[in-house]
C-alpha cells in the first residue's frame, strides 16, 4: 500500500536502498504566548545516491524540515509530532549528545549564507578539519590534511595556500566551497544543501550545482536540495517534494513532476516563472494573494484561500493524499493534467518602441568611470584602485527600458548609484535631457533629483524602520514642498492603489510587511515626484517565484502607462528579458555587448554573453543546452589588476595573443548589436 510520500508500507527491496524516511513530522515554535506550526504531518523519504529536491515558497517549511532533521531546530521549536529515521536509527527524541555525534557525521547541512555560516574570526583550515577532529578523532596535523584534500576535491584554488585565510578574503563562489568542505569532510550519509547557490551568480550557480552533483556520485551520499528556484531542480534533482503551508501538497519524480503536475499549487508555481523565451506583449502569471499565515490553525487545503477552482469543502476539509502507480503523490481534490503554460493577459499598451533614428535621449552615458581607493601601494609603488566602471557609454531613449546584466562585481550598481547622481564619476558625464548632471553643482541638480530616482534591491534596508510607510510616501513630497499634508495623504493613497496595495498600509511599519509588499512600497515611493528615469536595482532578486512575476509585472505594467525611461540591473538574465527594450551585457566594469533583447538573446555574439545564457537554469528537465556551448567557468579577476587586452580572456576559450595584446573596442555587428570582441559568435556558432 503506498503512502503520500510515494513510498511502500510494506518491507520489500525499496527498504534496502532508503537511507531516510520522514513520517508525519510536525515541528511548533512557541514565542511568549505565540505558537507558529512551520511544518505539519510532513512525510517524505530519501535513498541511497538520490537527490530529493524540496520546493516552495519563503514560509513553505522547507528549511524548517531540514533543521529539524539536523536537530538545529531554533529557540523555542520542537518536534511534537512524527518520525525521523536515519540509516535504521530514530532521531526524534535523540538525547542532544547522541545528536551531536549524529551532525555532521551521518547527516550535515551547506547553509545557504556562507557568510554567515563561516566564523569570520578562525581561518578556513580550522573550520574545515574541526569535525573530522570532533567525529573521528583526528591529530591537528591530520585534520589539517584531510581539510586540504577536501578543499582540493571541492575545486578551491591552491587548497593549500587558503587553509589560513578568513572567510572576507575569499569570493562567494570560494566561501560557498568551503562550506560545502566543511558539510562533506566526514563523507555523511546526507547531505541537505538549504537554498547554496541563491546568493550566487548563475554561472557560479552552475559550477556549485554540478560540484554537489559530482561530490554526491563520487562519495555515494545522498542529498536534500532545498531551493525555490525550478530550474535548478530540473536540472539536478530525481524527485521533487512541493511543500505549501507548512505541508507536503506534491511528490514525484522529477520529470513526471514537470510533464504531469497534477496538485494547482505546483502548476501555478511552474506557471509562474519568467522564460528566456517569454512573449514580452504578454503579463507573467502570477499567484492572487498570499501564503498562509502559521500562526493560526488551517482548516481545509492551505491553498484553498488562492486557488480558483477551490470549493467549500476544499476550504472545509483537508484533502486525503492520492498516490499512483509511478509515485506521483497529490493532495488536491480538483487537481490539473497536462503541461504547464497558462492562457495570459496581454498588456493594454503596447510595448515601448525603439527611438527613432536622431532622436534625442532621455539619457546619455558618456565615457562614465569610477575608481575607489583600495589601500596600499600598487606596483611601482602607485595608488592601487578598484577599478569598478571602465569607460561606460550608451544611451536610452524616453520610455525605453535598458538592462544590464553580468556577474556580481562587475560594476552594475556603481553604475546605476552614478546615473541618479548618488556617486560621483571619477571621470565622464551622465547627461539627462541635453543637460550634464555631473557637472552641475548640487544646487543646480537640485530641482532635477525629483526626475532620477532609484529602486533598491533590498527593500528592508532602504525602508526606515521607525516609520509608518504612509509617513515614509509622504516624506520626499514634504522635502520637494509639493501639496498640503492633505494633498500628499492622498498622494500617497494613489500611489499604494497603483502598486496593488490597500490604503490600510499607510499605517503600518516596514517589518510588518512580507518581502513583495515592501518592494511595492519600494516602487511606489521611487514613483512618488513622477520621475522620467527610473533605476531598479536587482528589483525581485530576493522574492520568491510568484511573488516576483507579480512584482514584474506592476513594473512593466507602470512603465508601459507612465512612459517612464528604466535602468533595470540584475544577474537574473530572464528578468531583464522581460522588462528591456535593450540590453548591455558588462564585465568587469565595460560594456562587451549591447544590443536589442531579441539580438543579445537569439544572436548573442560574445562569448560572455553565450557563457551566461549557457548557464541559465531551464524549468524543464527535458532541456538540453546546444551540443558545444561553454559556460563561463572561473573567478572574476580583480577589478584591482584586471586582465591587460581583453579583460574576460583568462576565462574564454577563445582567447589568442591579440587578445591579451589589445583590448577590442564595441563594433556593430548590426544597426542596433555592438560587441567588444576580437573573435564575435556569429549566429549558429558554438564555443566549447
Amino acid at each position: 500500500m503506498s503512502t503520500a510520500d510515494g513510498s511502500e508500507n510494506a518491507r520489500g527491496p525499496a527498504d534496502a536502498d532508503r537511507v531516510l524516511s520522514i513520517r508525519d513530522l510536525s515541528v511548533e515554535i512557541r514565542r511568549g504566548e505565540r505558537g507558529v506550526r512551520p511544518v505539519s504531518d510532513v512525510s517524505l523519504v530519501l535513498n541511497r545516491g538520490e537527490t530529493l529536491g524540496i520546493v516552495g515558497e519563503t514560509g513553505s517549511g522547507k528549511s524548517m524540515t531540514g533543521l529539524a532533521i539536523m536537530g538545529m531546530l531554533p529557540a523555542g521549536g520542537r518536534v511534537t509530532g512524527g518520525s525521523i529515521v536515519l540509516g535504521g536509527k530514530e532521531l526524534v527524541g535523540l538525547p542532544a549528545a547522541q545528536y551531536r555525534a549524529v551532525r555532521g557525521n551521518d547527516v550535515a547541512m551547506v547553509f545557504q549564507d556562507s557568510m554567515t555560516a563561516l566564523n569570520p574570526t578562525r581561518r578556513i583550515g580550522d573550520q574545515v578539519a574541526e569535525p573530522v577532529r570532533l567525529h573521528h578523532g583526528a591529530s591537528k596535523r591530520a585534520a589539517r590534511r584531510s581539510a586540504e584534500e577536501m578543499l582540493a576535491l571541492v575545486g578551491l584554488p591552491r587548497p593549500a595556500e587558503r587553509l589560513d585565510d578568513y572567510p572576507h578574503q575569499l569570493s562567494g563562489g570560494m566561501r560557498q566551497r568551503v562550506m560545502i568542505a566543511m558539510a562533506l569532510v566526514c563523507e555523511p550519509r546526507v547531505v541537505i544543501a538549504d537554498e547554496p547557490t541563491t546568493a550566487l551568480d548563475v554561472t557560479i550557480q552552475a559550477e556549485i550545482l554540478e560540484l554537489l552533483d559530482d561530490l554526491r556520485s563520487r562519495l555515494g551520499m545522498s542529498m536534500i536540495l532545498i531551493t525555490h528556484d525550478m530550474g535548478v531542480i530540473a536540472r539536478h534533482a530525481d524527485r521533487v517534494g512541493v511543500m505549501y503551508g507548512g505541508r507536503v501538497a506534491e511528490t514525484a519524480p522529477t520529470p513526471v513532476l514537470f510533464s504531469r503536475t497534477r496538485h494547482r499549487y505546483t502548476h501555478a508555481l511552474l506557471s509562474s516563472i519568467p522564460s528566456l523565451t517569454h512573449d514580452r506583449r504578454e503579463e507573467l502569471f502570477s499567484i492572487s494573494g498570499a501564503p498562509p499565515d502559521l500562526t493560526v490553525a488551517q482548516v481545509g487545503c492551505p491553498f484553498a484561500p488562492r486557488c480558483d477552482a477551490a470549493t467549500d469543502r476544499c476550504r472545509e476539509e483537508r484533502p486525503a493524499p492520492s498516490v499512483a502507480e509511478d509515485g506521483h503523490a497529490y493532495a488536491c481534490r480538483h487537481p490539473v493534467s497536462g503541461p504547464t503554460a497558462r492562457v495570459r493577459s496581454r498588456f493594454a499598451t503596447p510595448p515601448a518602441v525603439l527611438p527613432e533614428q536622431g532622436a534625442v535621449p532621455r539619457l546619455r552615458v558618456v565615457d562614465l568611470r569610477r575608481e575607489y581607493p583600495a589601500g596600499g601601494a600598487g606596483f611601482l609603488g602607485g595608488r592601487r584602485t578598484v577599478k569598478a566602471v571602465s569607460g561606460v557609454s550608451f544611451e536610452v531613449a524616453a520610455g525605453e527600458t535598458f538592462g544590464l546584466v553580468g556577474e556580481s562585481g562587475c560594476g552594475k550598481s556603481s553604475l546605476g548609484r552614478m546615473l541618479v547622481a548618488l556617486d560621483r564619476p571619477t571621470s565622464g558625464e551622465v547627461i539627462f535631457d541635453g543637460e550634464s548632471v555631473t557637472r552641475m553643482s548640487a544646487r543646480a541638480f537640485g530641482p532635477r533629483r525629483t526626475q532620477l530616482q532609484m529602486m533598491f534591491q533590498d527593500s528592508n534596508a532602504s525602508l526606515d524602520p521607525r516609520m509608518r510607510i504612509g509617513t515614509i510616501l509622504r516624506e520626499p513630497l514634504a522635502i520637494q514642498g509639493v501639496g498640503s499634508r492633505a494633498q500628499r495623504t492622498v498622494r500617497a493613497r494613489e500611489l499604494l492603489h497603483d502598486v496593488g496595495l490597500p490604503a490600510s498600509v499607510m499605517e503600518r511599519y516596514p517589518y510588518e510587511l512580507s518581502g513583495g509588499q515592501r518592494q511595492r512600497v519600494g516602487l511606489a515611493r521611487a514613483l512618488a515626484l513622477d520621475p522620467k528615469v527610473l533605476v531598479a536595482d536587482e528589483p525581485v532578486s530576493a522574492l520568491d517565484v510568484s511573488i516576483r512575476s507579480q512584482v514584474l509585472n506592476l513594473m512593466r505594467r507602470l512603465q508601459l502607462e507612465r512612459g517612464l525611461s528604466s535602468v533595470v540591473i540584475s544577474h537574473d538574465l530572464a528578468v531583464v528579458r522581460y522588462l528591456a527594450d535593450r540590453v548591455g551585457v558588462m564585465y568587469l566594469g565595460k560594456l562587451v555587448e549591447v544590443g536589442t533583447a531579441e539580438e543579445v538573446y537569439g544572436a548573442a555574439a560574445h562569448p560572455y554573453t553565450a557563457g551566461l545564457l549557457a548557464a541559465v537554469p531551464d524549468a524543464d528537465p527535458e532541456a538540453r543546452r546546444p551540443e558545444g556551448t561553454a559556460r563561463v567557468r572561473g573567478e572574476l579577476p580583480s577589478p584591482i589588476d584586471p586582465p591587460s587586452g581583453c579583460r574576460f580572456r583568462t576565462r574564454c576559450a577563445l582567447a589568442t595573443d591579440r587578445c591579451a595584446g589589445t583590448e577590442p573596442p564595441l563594433q556593430a555587428v548590426t544597426g542596433t548589436h555592438q560587441v567588444a570582441c576580437h573573435h564575435p559568435l556569429r549566429r549558429g556558432d558554438s564555443h566549447s
